[in-house]
């Protein structure tokens, strides 16, 4: 799939999932909840309650990458 076609939203992580693989529950700026991992290019680690910017893909919604 094209990169241009990819949907981009900021959200704000709401807590980590597992045991530090990488994966966060992320709260939308309308409310709805996805999982997110850390793309390999974003090694910071994220906590709870930073913002960041995240890419879906058009036919799911509920799973995306952080991208920053």
């Amino acid at each position: 799939m094209p990169a241009s076609d990819l949907i981009r939203a900021p959200g704000k992580i709401i807590e980590p999932i597992g045991q530090g693989n990488g994966a966060y529950r992320v709260e939308l700026a309308n409310g709805h909840r996805a999982i997110a991992r850390a793309g390999r290019e974003n090694s910071t680690p994220c906590h709870p309650g930073d913002t960041v910017l995240l890419e879906f893909h058009p036919y799911d919604l509920s799973r995306g990458r952080i991208v920053s």
